[in-house]
């Protein structure tokens, strides 16, 4: 069994377990189930096995950097990466080549990382899942025939199959949540400007976020150590201290006030037969666990969504307006027409969905003066055959993740069990900004009391 980032680090502490041992365990299950998976744009095993050899010389003469030093890892293929291809899963960047890493890629090497190579994405976090790409859409380890979300599809397929212990994600609408939800893992979308998206292909940026998929709670709560921070090279990035994200972690929930909001998942959208027994459950779980749950009435996610995806169809037109002008045939079908969706939106749309996201900023807020944690879904359900999913989708119904991008709190999904097929189904909590360690905290309680972390993918055993 592939361990948690938390437990292979304390193994590689007392020198129990070895770098090159892990990242070699982790290289035979990405080939095992790479063909069929289809998380990795990019391996570089050669390059991962020289980085694990290093950091056990390393590790050998001084001891672990920190909890990071020799864990494998990769990144989504929007993640700049020095003297390595980053394509955004695109044609249009095929065979680019950065000359400097992204800040939060930097970062995470200084903290010992070995990495494994770049992964699968939606093209430009946006366009998924596509089937006329130069590389194929991953595929949901649970059962290949099913979707695994996105944007980040690679990263949250190769860390359910154990081919790598971490990797990163961005989220705009919900593409750190959504592969974790529907992949069985943890990922956080943190606070907008916690973690720099410097050296990160942007899709829309008054909503782009950077954050950590992992297989724990607690593994996230590591990497986004070591990737929060201000950083000048980033506009939006926040000048604000770095707290201890661990600090709260096993604190249990006793006192706190968690608000339900209900009316998304029972009413705006109803969720599968399985998620919401999850969420039952969970509710129940913090209820004994002396937390204080009390139901909480925000905006319909309708108003969320209608707001979110005028702004970011707007801001990824713009992005995209030279490549698209210049030659629109380099694009996947399902990107193209995403994208020119934004050149026909209008001054006043854009000005009247900032007004509206101001709006509901401050009703958030109002709605939420009695509480510290917001509880609610992270997907409506199991994941969907991955040719089935609708083109437009995010169009035709509202998403439980959106919401969060629009305000920039920081959210989480935590894995609450199995439904129809034996495919994961999850919970979404969020806190107010910049409170990701009560966030951590709240998830790690439910977390160590479930039996979830124990399975993995019957693929991989």
């Amino acid at each position: 069994m592939i361990p948690s980032i938390t437990e292979a680090a304390a193994a590689i502490a007392a020198k129990r377990l070895s770098p090159v041992e892990l990242t070699e365990a982790c290289l035979a299950r990405t080939a095992k189930c790479e063909p069929q998976l289809n998380a990795f744009i990019l391996l570089d095993a050669e390059g991962a096995r020289a980085q694990a050899k290093a950091a056990e010389a390393r590790i050998m003469a001084a001891g672990p950097r920190g909890p990071l030093d020799g864990i494998p890892f990769a990144h989504k293929d929007i993640y700049g990466t020095k003297g390595m291809a980053t394509t955004a899963h695109s044609k249009v960047l095929q065979g680019h080549i950065p000359t400097e890493d992204a800040t939060t890629v930097r970062k995470l090497a200084e903290a010992g990382i070995v990495m494994l190579g770049k992964l699968a994405t939606h093209e430009f976090a946006f366009g998924g899942p596509s089937f006329d790409l130069p590389w194929p859409p991953a595929r949901n380890p649970w059962n290949p025939k099913h979707f695994p979300a996105g944007s980040s599809s690679g990263t949250g397929a190769a860390v359910a199959a154990g081919m790598i212990l971490g990797g990163t994600g961005s989220d705009t609408g919900g593409s750190i949540r959504g592969p974790a939800a529907l992949c069985g893992i943890t990922g956080i979308k943190p606070t907008y400007g916690r973690c720099s998206r410097a050296g990160v292909l942007p899709l829309a940026q008054s909503l782009d976020h950077t954050g950590p998929m992992a297989w724990t709670v607690e593994d996230c709560a590591i990497l986004l150590q070591a990737m929060a921070g201000h950083d000048p090279a980033d506009p939006a990035s926040a000048n604000r201290p770095v707290p201890d994200f661990r600090s709260q972690i096993g604190k249990g929930v006793k006192g706190l006030r968690i608000g339900l909001v209900a009316d998304w998942h029972d009413r705006d959208l109803p969720v599968s037969a399985a998620t919401k027994a999850g969420l039952l459950a969970a509710m129940d779980f913090f209820r004994k666990e002396g937390a204080e749950v009390t139901e909480v009435k925000l905006p319909p996610m309708a108003d969320y969504a209608a707001c979110g995806w005028v702004i970011l169809l707007a801001e990824a037109y713009a992005v995209h307006e030279h490549w698209m002008r210049r030659d629109p045939s380099l694009y996947g079908e399902l990107l193209r027409n995403r994208l020119v969706l934004g050149a026909l939106l209008t001054a006043a749309d854009i000005l009247q969905a900032q007004r509206k996201r101001r709006a509901l900023i401050a009703a958030t807020h109002a709605a939420t003066a009695g509480v510290d944690i917001l509880f609610t879904a992270s997907a409506t359900g199991e994941a969907p055959l991955i040719d089935a999913v609708p083109p437009w989708l995010f169009l035709d119904k509202p998403n439980y993740t959106m919401p969060f991008n629009v305000t920039g709190w920081p959210a989480i999904t935590v894995c609450t069990g199995f439904g129809e097929g034996g495919l994961p189904v999850a919970m979404q909590m969020i806190a107010k900004p910049f409170e990701e360690p009560a966030l951590f905290s709240a998830a790690h309680a439910y977390e160590a009391a479930h039996s979830w972390r124990a399975k993995r993918p019957a693929m991989v055993g």
